[in-house]
C-alpha cells in the first residue's frame, strides 16, 4: 500500500475507459494520478462516463472527475488538465516523470503520438484500444500491442505506425476486444450539440457501460498487479 500511494501515474483520456480506469486507481490506493482530457460532459457520454449525469453537463470532463475522486480520498494529489495530449504538445505533460502512463485516447493520431511518446520514457505504458459497438464483455483480453488481434482500433494503428517509419521503442500491453459487431449509428454530430460545442467524432459508436468500465478497471487492475508484483520480487 505505501507502494502505491508514493506511486506517480498520468492518465491520458477520461471518457468511458479513462474515467473507470481512474476509478480503479483511486479506490486502490494510488494518491498522485494526472488526469487529461480537453472535453467536457455532454449528454451522450451519460450512458457510459463514470463522471457524466444530468447534473455536470457542459462542465470540463477532469475538473468533474477530480471533484469525485477526491471525495474518495480527499487527501489524494489529484491534478486536473483540461488539455489535448498531440504530438504538437507532448513536451507540455512531462511524462518522463511519472512511473505509469496509461492511454484512453480516441483519435488515432494523438494516440500513436502517446505511444511513440510513452515508450520512450522509463514509465511502464499501458494502452486501450477501441471499446465502442461492443456488447460481449467475456471477449475483452490482454495483449501485448503487435500481438492484439481482431481489433480494427488495432489493427489500423499498426499499419499507421509502419507507415510512419518510426516504431515504439519497447514493448507494452493493451486491453481489447476482438468483437466485431455492425455500426449502425448514424447520428450527426450536430445532432448531438449543445451549448454551441460540437462533440469531437462525425459519427456516433454504440457503447455499453459494462465494456468501457471493464476496460478502464483492467487497465487500472495492470498497474495494481504490476506494483503488487514488483513489490513480492523485492
Amino acid at each position: 500500500m505505501a507502494r502505491m500511494a508514493s506511486t506517480r501515474v498520468i492518465l491520458i483520456g477520461c471518457g468511458g475507459v479513462g474515467s473507470w480506469c481512474a476509478e480503479g486507481l483511486v479506490r486502490s490506493g494510488i494518491s498522485h494520478i494526472t488526469i487529461v482530457d480537453s472535453d467536457r460532459v455532454c449528454p451522450t457520454n451519460i450512458n457510459r462516463q463514470l463522471m457524466a449525469t444530468s447534473r455536470t453537463v457542459g462542465r470540463p470532463k477532469v475538473e468533474v472527475l477530480r471533484e469525485r475522486l477526491l471525495e474518495i480520498n480527499p487527501d489524494a494529489e489529484i491534478t486536473a488538465l483540461a488539455k489535448t495530449f498531440s504530438e504538437e504538445s507532448s513536451g507540455e505533460f512531462h511524462l518522463e516523470t511519472y512511473d505509469y502512463i496509461i492511454d484512453a485516447i480516441d483519435s488515432l493520431k494523438d494516440k500513436i503520438a502517446l505511444i511513440l511518446k510513452a515508450t520512450s520514457t522509463p514509465a511502464i505504458f499501458f494502452s486501450s484500444m477501441g471499446a465502442a459497438v461492443k456488447v460481449d464483455p467475456t471477449k475483452i483480453r490482454v495483449a501485448e500491442f503487435w500481438d492484439v488481434r481482431g481489433c480494427p482500433m488495432g489493427f489500423a494503428l499498426r499499419k499507421k505506425i509502419r507507415r510512419g517509419g518510426v516504431l515504439p521503442s519497447k514493448k507494452f500491453l493493451c486491453v481489447y476486444d476482438d468483437e466485431v459487431l455492425d455500426n449502425l449509428g448514424e447520428m450527426s454530430c450536430r445532432d448531438v450539440a449543445f451549448e454551441g460545442e460540437l462533440p469531437s467524432k462525425k459519427v456516433i459508436n454504440g457503447t455499453t457501460a459494462h465494456i468501457t468500465a471493464i476496460f478502464g478497471f483492467t487497465l487500472s487492475g495492470l498497474v495494481i498487479k504490476d506494483i503488487y508484483q514488483k513489490s513480492i520480487d523485492k
